[in-house]
């Protein structure tokens, strides 16, 4: 029996974000090690602009992912940054969401995503091509992952 608990799932109303991402379209063994390139990038950048982070990480994928998964990974932050390198401005959308608080390791995300389509689809709605993860607990190496909290938002038609 796993560790990992959900909420139950629930429409709300997610505000926009002004972000500072990386994008990529990378094959779903791959995506650790573009989530690690990005976060060793990403913060150095911010800094050197004066860019505040104003919110924890996040992943939004332009689709739901098959064998590719094609992302952009991030921080929302105080002010647009400007394009160095891989780094880019970006933006979460305004708009309603289905949402979905898992409890527990990013292993178990798979089927966390699975039950919130279904949810979407048990209300009569379609699941939209715009889906993100906020990493509401911040990883380290010594921690539990039953401890960690992640946010699912999918977009709904």
């Amino acid at each position: 029996m796993s560790a990992a608990h959900q909420t139950d799932p629930e429409f709300v109303d997610a505000p926009a974000a002004t972000t500072a991402v990386v994008f990529g379209v990378v094959a779903m063994s791959e995506v650790p090690s573009f989530f690690d390139r990005t976060f060793s990038t990403l913060p150095a950048v911010l800094a050197t602009q004066g860019v505040a982070i104003v919110g924890p990480a996040f992943a939004r994928y332009h689709g739901p992912p098959s064998d590719v998964a094609d992302l952009e990974i991030g921080f929302p932050t105080d002010r647009p940054v400007q394009t160095d390198g891989d780094v880019q401005p970006g933006a979460l959308p305004l708009g309603r969401v289905a949402r979905l608080v898992h409890h527990g390791s990013y292993g178990e995300l798979g089927t966390a995503w699975e039950r919130l389509g279904a949810w979407i689809a048990g209300r009569g709605l379609t699941p939209g091509d715009d889906l993100w993860e906020v990493y509401v607990t911040e990883p380290s190496p010594d921690m539990d992952p039953a401890d960690l909290r992640t946010e699912l938002n999918w977009s709904v038609r």
